[in-house]
């Protein structure tokens, strides 16, 4: 062999080992300044157990009302409890509110793969199904209308087909129903690997400066209108500890939704709420949709981005109860 070659493929070799070996050997970073989620709990925050998870969640103020409606609340991708806070009072006093944090946000409980080795993976969107039933069964909750922007659009989709008996409508606020974001196919064993197992948390950090800032500003039509409050809101779900190894876990269990085919057996009325200018879920698939549900009725409103239900709250509002009261859930 040529001592041209003889160097070549010695130095490719050496970048190889490098590429393979390098991420198992070298220091990362510690995550600073991380604490127990308790810790950075609210005044109105609750805790409960459902399965082998601690969940957060609030509620509306007023007692429950047995003969009233029941909201449950499902945030998107990146937010928490707070992505309802100017909607929750409203719906409850039409009977109860409540809003939980999905797995890897907010303030419930961040499990790491040794934790929850052997059962289900409690990112994955199946687990979050039974998460949502789990939890409305400990809190007594037999049927609720189930509210979900983003992906919380989906996962409550799921629901709605898997346990249609505790589902008495939807509100899908731009829903990720037919583009979810996981990664490509043919990277999912890539994303096991010891190497990228050891990587990952740290790619998720970015999250925590500019790139995160960027993805929130992103869900606004008019970023300017964001408060401080809800860049602290944001901000608070990186001061978890764990909450890098949770994102990254999440990702990795991503999966596209694949509900489109099963739409049509969806048997409880939707109303589809989307921004004009939504940039993460364009207008027309919420219009796509509403379509293709069998009773769905459409709003789209200008001037509002991604999260309707904290850039137009009173938009939001209104045409949710104009809904509920068409469909009779109102007395």
């Amino acid at each position: 062999m040529p001592f041209r070659i003889k160097v070549t493929l010695a130095i490719l070799l050496a970048l190889l080992s490098v590429a393979v070996i390098g991420p198992l050997i070298l220091p990362l970073p510690r995550l600073e300044n991380t604490v127990p989620a308790a810790q950075l709990a609210d005044p109105d925050s609750h805790f409960i157990e459902v399965g082998d998870l601690t969940v957060h969640y609030k509620t509306s103020s007023l007692p429950r009302n047995d003969e009233g409606l029941v909201f449950v609340l499902l945030h998107g991708f990146g937010s928490s409890t707070h992505s309802w806070k100017q909607v929750v009072e409203p719906l409850g006093a039409l009977g109860w509110a409540l809003a939980f944090d999905r797995p890897a946000f907010g303030l419930t409980e961040r499990p790491r793969r040794s934790e929850w080795r052997g059962k289900q993976n409690p990112y994955s969107s199946d687990a979050q199904v039974d998460l949502t039933v789990g939890l409305m069964d400990v809190l007594g909750i037999k049927r609720a209308i189930l509210v979900g922007n983003s992906s919380g659009g989906a996962i409550a989709i799921k629901v709605a087909l898997e346990h249609p008996g505790r589902v008495a409508g939807l509100i899908l606020v731009d829903a990720a129903v037919y583009q979810g974001g996981a990664p490509p196919a043919w990277s999912r064993p890539l994303l096991y690997t010891p190497q990228l197992n050891r990587l990952g948390p740290l790619f998720m950090r970015q999250f925590a400066g500019r790139t995160g800032l960027t993805f929130l500003q992103s869900a606004w039509s008019d970023p300017e209108r964001i408060d401080d409050e809800t860049y602290r809101a944001f901000g608070r779900q990186f001061r978890v500890k764990d909450w890098d190894r949770a994102l990254w876990e999440l990702s990795r269990a991503s999966r596209e939704p694949r509900l489109v085919a099963d739409l049509v057996r969806v048997e409880v009325p939707a109303l589809v709420i989307s921004g004009a200018d939504d940039k993460i879920v364009p207008p027309n698939l919420s219009e796509r949709l509403a379509k293709d549900l069998p009773q769905a009725t459409l709003a789209i409103f200008d001037s509002c981005g991604h999260l309707p239900q904290e850039e137009c709250p009173e938009a939001f509002l209104e045409v949710t109860r104009s809904w509920l009261g068409e469909q009779g859930f109102l007395r």
